[in-house]
């Protein structure tokens, strides 16, 4: 046989001697699979338990000391996975797997290495007394073979019709692992890539907020002197422009402020908590809201103390206060702001009897920009703005928000806060 072998002319043969071993051919494809291979990331990775309990599962099915999850590179047989062997690599030009994934049959099986002439003289049955070997190839959705689910035995065997089903079905299951894992890694990039993008239009959206502040000051001020000094000289027509570019100006400028407060709220900490008097907090919130139309607001019990972000609260409660008064149609303006609470959350209610929420309307009114075409008191349209800061403080503190409205009869926002 080695006199035959002599007279013609193999690629995959090398010559030991007076021994001959037949490396394993490559595939036709081998530029193209090499590149599928690497696009997983999983050469030279360390063991992992999703791996590792396929492996051991495979050689208690078939009864073999030996199993592997196998992945062939250029030079070097990589092993994702190796029950009961110490190594992780092999070299390509001796590895069983080189030749099974270039078979075309399900399951490749070496009954008696000893009796093959492709791997009678492999140091791999010399020297480490392996005879029996089966493997099934992993084949990716593009088609191309990765590797192999493969086990080994150190003495001549079969396998059953149920044994070779069930390692075909594990291979399977090690391809499927193999797509998720890669799908996972894509996904993970992708979402840091997105993080940072947002990071960045966050930036950039404060920055420009903030940097308009000013001019708009500005125009506001240069409208008033304006309309001070010339005001004998401006027509009717004249003194509408100025008092619509100063109206103008203060819509720009509270979306601004609505704009900052939106992406300041993300950097309000869940840890920063303190101890206050509720009552005490919404009298100042009232304070601040300056109203000077008819409305009664009718606080919960005195003398409440909650422990939370009194901040995160403080603009969570002014945002929804502040809607209850600016779009309610009554005479006069009713808001109840209730609480209560349990072992793990507080629970307030603002509840108004103003102009109600379109029930179309009602899912869309926590997105950011997302308005419900309806005007304010002053006849002026919403920025969609506060109600998703609200959102995005209750959600950052750990609670959750809804809201109840009806058309003319008011509208119930209830939130909660954990409780310490």
């Amino acid at each position: 046989m080695l006199s035959l072998l002599r007279n013609y002319q193999y690629d995959n043969i090398i010559f030991l001697g007076d021994f001959i071993l037949i490396t394993p051919a490559k595939p036709a494809n081998e530029e193209k699979r090499l590149a599928a291979l690497k696009s997983y990331g999983l050469l030279g990775t360390l063991p992992e338990k999703d791996f590792d309990s396929i492996t051991n599962l495979a050689a208690s099915i078939c009864e073999v000391p030996i199993s592997l999850v196998t992945l062939m590179d250029a030079d070097v047989n990589f092993l994702k996975s190796h029950h009961g062997i110490p190594f992780n690599e092999s070299p390509r030009e001796t590895s069983f797997c080189g030749h099974a994934i270039i078979d075309d049959n399900p399951v490749f099986i070496i009954e008696d290495a000893r009796k093959d002439l492709r791997f009678a003289n492999n140091p791999v049955v010399k020297e480490q007394g392996v005879v029996f070997y089966a493997g099934v190839t992993l084949i990716n959705p593009d088609g191309y073979a990765l590797g192999t689910l493969c086990v080994f035995d150190t003495k001549p065997r079969a396998l059953s019709e149920h044994q070779k089903e069930a390692l075909s079905a594990l291979a399977y299951q090690v391809s499927n692992l193999i797509e998720i894992r890669k799908k996972n890694k894509t996904l993970n990039k992708l979402q840091k890539k997105l993080k940072k993008k947002n990071k960045e239009l966050k930036s950039f959206a404060g920055i420009v907020s903030h940097d308009m502040k000013m001019p708009l000051a500005n125009m506001i001020v240069t409208a008033d002197i304006l309309k001070a000094k010339y005001d004998d000289k401006l027509d009717a027509k004249g003194k509408e422009y100025l008092q619509y570019l100063k109206h103008s100006s203060f819509t720009l400028s509270d979306y601004i402020s609505g704009l900052l407060a939106h992406y300041e709220s993300e950097n309000i900490s869940i840890k920063s908590k303190e101890t206050f008097d509720l009552h005490t907090l919404l009298e100042d919130i009232v304070d601040l809201l300056n109203i000077s139309i008819d409305c009664e607001i009718n606080f919960p019990e005195d003398h409440i103390e909650v422990t939370c972000n009194r901040t995160a609260l403080e603009q969570i409660l002014l945002n929804l206060i502040g809607n209850s008064i600016k779009y309610n149609d009554k005479a006069k303006i009713v808001i109840d702001i209730s609480f209560s609470q349990n072992e793990l959350f507080y629970k307030f209610k603002v509840k108004d009897n103003g102009i109600g929420i379109p029930k179309d309307k009602k899912k869309d009114v926590f997105k950011l920009f997302s308005t419900a075409d309806t005007l304010d008191r002053d006849g002026n349209k919403g920025n969609g703005i506060g109600l998703s800061t609200v959102k995005n403080l209750v959600t950052k503190q750990g609670g959750k928000i809804s809201v109840a409205s009806r058309i003319k009869e008011g509208t119930t926002f209830t939130f909660t806060i954990p409780a310490p």
